[in-house]
């Protein structure tokens, strides 16, 4: 069975990435501290058991070297945030599960467990401490529901209970909860 892993990555420019993140610590810190960790997550998630592809923005950073050039990468394209994700899930056959890069906390057995997840199960959500989620993913993405992603308050406590609303009827399983990084205060401790 085919499994992809949609990563959505933005190309690291100073103000254009981890804007309220760069309100905190400054834009350039903010930048690096995205580009080291798109890097990262990318190397820890890299496994035989899916395909990682990268979807990109801005559109025109498809062929930017930032990138690992062995990956697929697929321009996000416009819309708002819930319009690029079902694109992006859609864009692939077989199961899928579709990610942000700013969660370091992610690991191959988060991955895992959200594809295992998808064998008794029509979509699956990885909730962020928020109330927004950090990971989505479909076992039919051709099938997903016109009216999925809409009406979400995106960057706010209810993402993940408005995005369950679009998908009644469906068989939906949660995994673990993890923490997205939007501000100084959200950053790993070490």
């Amino acid at each position: 069975m085919k499994r992809s892993l949609i990563i959505m990555v933005k190309e690291p420019c100073p103000g254009r990435v981890k804007t309220r993140l760069g309100r905190d610590i400054g834009v350039i810190p903010a930048t690096w501290w995205f580009r080291h960790q798109s890097a990262r997550l990318i190397r820890r998630l890299r496994d035989p058991r899916w395909q990682i592809v990268l979807a990109v923005a801005p559109d025109r950073a498809v062929s930017s070297k930032v990138w690992p050039a062995d990956l697929p990468r697929l321009p996000q394209g416009g819309g708002d945030l819930g319009q690029r994700m079902k694109r992006m899930l859609q864009s692939v056959t077989g199961q899928v599960c579709l990610i942000g890069a700013d969660i370091p906390g992610i690991t191959r057995p988060h991955i895992t467990c959200a594809f295992a997840a998808l064998g008794d199960h029509d979509a699956v959500f990885g909730p962020a401490a928020d109330g927004g989620y950090w990971l989505v993913g479909a076992k039919h993405p051709s099938r997903l529901p016109q009216d999925m992603f809409e009406y979400v308050r995106w960057s706010t406590e209810h993402a993940l209970a408005d995005t369950l609303q679009t998908l009644p009827g469906w068989r939906i399983a949660l995994t673990d909860t993890l923490q997205d990084v939007d501000t100084v205060a959200d950053l790993p401790r070490r």
